[in-house]
């Protein structure tokens, strides 16, 4: 396929953050671009309102008549979470279009240009988007496809006017291989997506072949500790190649210092909270030095940067509640999310909603989740969002629960933890999941706010 020649795009699965990035890409580039997702969102309504259609109906009388014969300029997408026998996609296949992943355009789009790619079980999409906001806010530019809505743009994909990309790279289902980096950061490298892996070591696996697969004379960046041949690391308060020293809070914010074997930038503040994203911020330095962009200006935009929708959001930040929104939803994302709560607000109760996403992800790591959960005050356990999985004969919210050592632990239905959250009005307060818990958040802000 060459993407010069490409003159409509249809996504099977346009409604995803992903795909939608895509969708906006090929929009700008002047393309029709055409979708289908299950059902509407926020970010659909926000594509429709840009002049981007879609479909919530999986029929393929639905398919637009300029999509419906094979043509060498129409160009069609699709995402491994939509079912095998999705209408559409089958409708695709059977006139004799090639279907490609998200994954193998993103590898199209990157070939020939500068490619920063981000990797890891966690910390990807914020990384990236730091990377990203430095190279803009800088001046330096670059085109970017995030995994996330940037707070800074209100958006997932950027378009500079020269050859840099910066691109989330995403393990599941091995999709990152597609990629030819000239930087490569890796985050973490935690089990996860077992369902497609079978085990830990295939993961690792994985993650190897990408960091081989760097152009020559790229680099690569890693956290420190992880199972990588050869790169620079990086870490917190430790012997790495690119550290973040002297981390301290003060007045509700994140300083630190970042000492390489080259530079020190001194005072650095963050303009998001937590442990964790300061890891994030010391990769997204180094990448930074390493295409040219001066200390200063990389410290002015960390400052700057206002982070990612769902990503440790503050919804509710006064001297009544606080109200953090955050995607965790793996067992080491929610030790991260809770402790940098805790840290910032040592002398608050700390309520807790948690939605496990996945059935095998809960039955994998259900031991981890609890241990994690029980760092809260409080636990407000919902229903397993189950995504792509059909259900899995005795594997359920219970199971973390049981597992749990604290007594405050809860479950309860969506409506219910609203309710109770209105009835409680708790000063802090953590929503955390990547299923629809996010349409909890208006729900449970107005509950806060009194608002009905």
């Amino acid at each position: 396929m060459e993407l010069q020649n490409v003159q409509r795009v249809y996504l099977v699965g346009i409604g995803g953050i992903g795909m939608s990035g895509l969708a906006r890409y090929f929009h700008k580039l002047g393309c029709v671009v055409y979708g289908y997702d299950k059902t509407p969102t926020d970010l659909t309504d926000q594509l429709h309102h840009e002049g981007i259609q879609a479909t919530f109906d999986d029929n393929s009388e639905c398919i637009p008549k300029s999509f419906r014969d094979f043509d060498e300029g129409t160009l069609i997408i699709y995402t491994p979470a939509i079912p095998a026998d999705s209408a559409i996609l089958n409708f695709f296949k059977n006139k004799g279009f090639t279907l490609y992943k998200r994954s193998q355009v993103l590898g199209l789009i990157s070939k020939g240009k500068y490619t920063i790619a981000v990797a890891g079980t966690h910390g990807k999409t914020t990384t990236s988007s730091m990377v990203a906001h430095i190279l803009k806010d800088s001046g330096k530019d670059c085109s970017a496809f995030l995994g996330g809505i940037s707070s800074n743009y209100q958006t997932n994909v950027l378009f500079g006017d020269n050859d840099i990309v910066v691109v989330e790279a995403d393990e599941y289902d091995r999709s990152f291989l597609t990629l030819h980096p000239d930087v490569a950061i890796i985050t973490s490298m935690d089990a996860d997506h077992l369902d497609i892996y079978g085990d830990h070591g295939r993961l690792t696996e994985s993650f190897q072949l990408f960091a081989s697969q760097l152009k020559q004379g790229g680099t690569l960046i890693h956290y420190k500790g992880l199972p990588l041949d050869g790169g620079l690391t990086y870490s917190i308060d430790s012997n790495a190649d690119a550290r973040a020293v002297n981390i301290r809070v003060e007045d509700g914010d994140f300083y630190f210092d970042f000492n390489n074997a080259a530079i020190s930038i001194n005072n650095i503040k963050l303009g998001i909270a937590g442990l964790h994203n300061i890891a994030n911020a010391t990769a997204a330095i180094e990448a930074a030095l390493l295409v040219g962009v001066q200390a200063d200006d990389i410290k002015k935009a960390l400052e700057s940067f206002r982070g990612v929708k769902r990503r440790f959001e503050y919804i509710i930040k006064n001297d009544q509640h606080i109200f953090i929104d955050d995607y965790a939803h793996h067992p080491e994302e929610l030790k991260a999310a809770i402790s940098s709560v805790k840290r910032l607000y040592p002398g608050k109760k700390l309520t807790t909603i948690f939605q496990p996403h996945l059935f095998t992800r809960t039955r994998d790591f259900a031991d981890g989740f609890a241990e994690a959960l029980d760092m809260s005050d409080e636990l407000l356990m919902l229903d397993i969002y189950p995504a792509r999985e059909l259900p899995i004969e005795g594997v359920n919210s219970d199971m973390i629960m049981q597992r749990m050592q604290s007594q405050s632990k809860h479950k309860y239905s969506m409506q219910e933890a609203v309710e109770k959250i209105r009835k409680e009005q708790p000063e802090l307060l953590l929503t955390v999941g990547a299923g629809d818990i996010d349409t909890l958040v208006q729900p449970l802000k107005q509950a806060l706010q009194h608002v009905e």
